[in-house]
């Protein structure tokens, strides 16, 4: 085998696997997109109401920033431990 025919064998591979991955991705982007137009159809795709409003805002303000007091004092607590560990 001449290195002029392996030169135009891999020419034809790479190709014939650039050609099979594109094709793949061309139906896949279509499938898809077939898909995202069925759900859309059949409303899937919608929030219910529930889900749309958050639980935080229905406890009191007071308890919220009590909340992130703590939450700030045990996160500072972790680093300045971590710190004092690995340095």
């Amino acid at each position: 085998m001449t290195v002029t025919v392996m030169l135009e064998q891999s020419g034809v591979l790479t190709l014939l696997g650039i050609g099979i991955v594109f094709g793949f991705l061309v139906i896949m982007i279509i499938c898809i997109s077939t898909l995202g137009k069925v759900i859309n159809a059949l409303g899937w795709d919608q929030d219910t109401p529930q889900a749309a409003a958050p639980i935080a805002s229905t406890l009191p303000a007071v308890n919220r920033t009590r909340n992130d007091e703590v939450i700030t004092a045990v996160i500072t607590a972790a680093v300045t431990a971590y710190r004092k560990r690995y340095s």
